[in-house]
């Protein structure tokens, strides 16, 4: 089974910058988006940033202008961009890719990384 693998979450000031990064451990077929969400203490996981097989980008409103996502197609790789981090920013964030194949989808999850951005 491939697990996506997850670095460089960690504890920030205010206004710092992180970049995370997602890459599966084997070979996976038919990538279609890849995106990372995140989930706060108490609060549900909501969608972050989005990029789909043609390059297009979605944002969730929270982090536009502030945060970047990237992907190299060749290794399945996924990386964030965050820069002007802010308190509210703090939350657990997964790695997700899409997968569809023969017309069936199929999601993979990391297992989170924690980000703790400090007033």
């Amino acid at each position: 089974q491939v697990q996506l693998v997850e670095s460089g979450g960690g504890l920030v000031q205010a206004g710092g910058s992180l970049r995370l990064s997602c890459t599966p451990s084997g070979t996976i077929s038919g990538v279609n988006g890849m995106g990372w969400y995140r989930q706060a203490p108490g609060k549900q996981r909501e969608l972050v940033a989005v990029i789909r097989s043609g390059g297009d980008t979605s944002y969730a409103d929270s982090v536009k202008g502030r945060y970047t996502i990237s992907r190299d197609n060749a290794r399945n790789t996924v990386c964030l961009q965050m820069n002007s981090l802010k308190p509210e920013d703090t939350a657990v964030y997964y790695c997700n890719v899409v997968r569809i194949l023969f017309g069936v989808l199929k999601d993979y999850w990391g297992q989170g990384t924690q980000v703790t951005v400090s007033s």
